[in-house]
């Protein structure tokens, strides 16, 4: 099979069940239209699957206990929300970590 975009040769992989066609020149990833519709099945599968439940804590060990609540600030102290700078105080990375969806994990290597 010939990539519609660059006309290199196309590799199929069957990843979950779903093929997927990658083409090995320009590295882009095309599904039929069934494809696609086991994609958004599975895409909304993860998304309701419940946490797994707590095991209980084993027997002659204390239960966890919750970290105290931290002093106040000193006088002058930036507020809490406030770290200063223009990036968020995070080495300008945005400071927000998102969970992989399962579109990322399936298409991840």
């Amino acid at each position: 099979m010939q990539c519609p975009k660059c006309h290199a040769a196309m590799h199929t992989y069957n990843r979950n069940g779903v093929q997927i066609e990658q083409c090995s020149g320009c590295r882009g990833i095309f599904l039929d239209y069934g494809e696609l519709e086991s994609l958004t099945r599975l895409e909304s599968q993860w998304t309701q699957q419940a946490p797994p439940p707590v095991p209980p804590a084993p027997q002659g060990y204390p239960a966890p206990q919750a970290y105290p609540a931290p002093p106040a600030p000193a006088w002058g102290a930036p507020q809490q929300g406030q770290h200063g700078g223009h990036y968020g105080g995070h080495g300008g990375h945005g400071g927000h970590h998102k969970n992989k969806s399962f579109g990322r994990m399936l298409f991840s290597s």
